[in-house]
């Protein structure tokens, strides 16, 4: 399989770089409020959007440009490297894709504009207080009455709910069905009467993270996606969906050159870190695995291209990327020493703080989507056709 770029993806590659490098300039977003640092998003999402970038990948019907997935990768990859705000994932990788294949032609026409025209926010309402990895034991209740589902329950680490205009959510149609059955798929608004959310602060001291409460929020039938009671399988191509990107290597990969540059001009018992040797092979070891893990992504995208859903590979390529970032903060840590411990905001700390935001922040990612665990399990079962345990 040949991933060089055609002179077309190149070109644009370079005019996305560019682009980018002139609208970030000298912006720190260490030094903005979570309002302003939301306010910047919203306009760069603008930004892309009129430029057709938020969705190029899509078909022309729904907003996009017919372009190649590899295109819509390239953009990916350099706005996770730049550190770029604009994108909903939620909206553009993960409930757009899935409505495309499960979808009514009346929800597509309703859900996917808005997206594509970057004028609404998801987020994804699957996990609960006692639904994490076995994601098929929720407990939040959809029931029927009239024209609507009214929902009762409770999700809990949902990324970005503050900010979001609508959100997926799994819920439990028919109670008395085996776990994986009696599950439905369906579309909120998230300024539904009943509907409430309360921050998380995490570790890192970020606000991402949401409870959201339904009490009694009534969600019209016609936002149920596929068929009712067999949502779990929706479910899961939004998670095959989810898994794949190349966020973790492009990610990886910028914070790895500030880990080379450090240590060109740092020292470590009298001389350059960058002479160490086990340094050295360290930040060696990890500039092969975020090529490994952008070679997957890359994988996947021509996958996509190819009219495939990626299962297995998708797992391979969270279980790795995921992983890769531990690696990354961990190496960082180890390296800056004890000022690593800094917080952004303390004036001694080493690369603005950053290495200890990714290390702290990066714990969630092996868990985030699903577990490594359960990564493997499905790498194990479908990937190589081994029996359950």
């Amino acid at each position: 399989m040949n991933f060089s770029l055609t002179d077309g993806e190149a070109t644009f590659r370079d005019e996305l770089r560019t682009w980018l490098q002139s609208e970030l300039g000298d912006r720190n977003e260490d030094d903005e409020t979570p309002d302003e640092a939301w306010g910047f998003t919203l306009k760069m999402r603008k930004k892309l959007a009129d430029k057709g970038w938020l969705t190029m990948a899509w078909p022309e019907e729904y907003g996009g440009q017919g372009a190649s997935h590899m295109m819509q990768v390239i953009f990916a990859e350099e706005m996770s490297y730049y550190r770029a705000p604009g994108r909903d994932v939620f909206g553009t990788r993960m409930m757009a894709p899935t409505l495309m294949i499960h979808g009514t032609d009346e929800q597509k026409s309703e859900f996917l504009p808005p997206v594509s025209s970057g004028e609404v926010q998801w987020c994804q309402g699957y996990s609960e207080p006692e639904s994490g990895s076995d994601l098929a034991s929720l407990q939040t209740r959809a029931v029927e009455d009239g024209d609507d589902f009214v929902i009762n329950g409770t999700k809990i680490w949902t990324s970005g709910a503050h900010r979001a205009d609508h959100i997926m959510v799994l819920t439990r149609t028919d109670p008395d069905a085996p776990k994986h059955r009696g599950i439905s798929f369906l579309l909120c608004d998230m300024n539904t009467p009943g509907l409430t959310v309360n921050p998380i602060i995490n570790m890192a001291g970020d606000h991402s993270f949401n409870m959201v409460t339904f009490d009694n929020v009534r969600v019209p039938k016609k936002n149920l996606v596929g068929e009712q009671n067999r949502g779990w399988y929706v479910g899961a191509t939004l998670l095959d969906f989810e898994r794949s990107g190349v966020d973790y290597s492009a990610g990886s990969r910028r914070v790895l050159e500030e880990l080379v540059g450090y240590s060109k001009e740092n020292y470590k018992d009298g001389k350059l870190l960058s002479e160490d040797e086990v340094t050295r092979n360290r930040l060696a070891d990890l500039a092969i695995e975020i090529e490994v893990s952008r070679l997957i992504s890359y994988n996947i995208a021509w996958m996509q291209g190819a009219g495939l859903v990626p299962n297995k590979e998708s797992s391979m390529g969270k279980v790795f990327g995921t992983e890769l970032q531990q690696h990354v903060g961990s190496t960082g840590m180890q390296m800056l020493g004890l000022h690593s411990q800094l917080e952004p905001d303390s004036k001694y700390a080493p690369l603005r703080g950053r290495i200890e935001h990714w290390h702290l922040t990066n714990v969630s990612e092996t868990i985030a989507a699903g577990t490594s665990e359960i990564q493997r399990n499905i790498i194990a079962t479908r990937g190589l056709g081994l029996p359950r345990g």
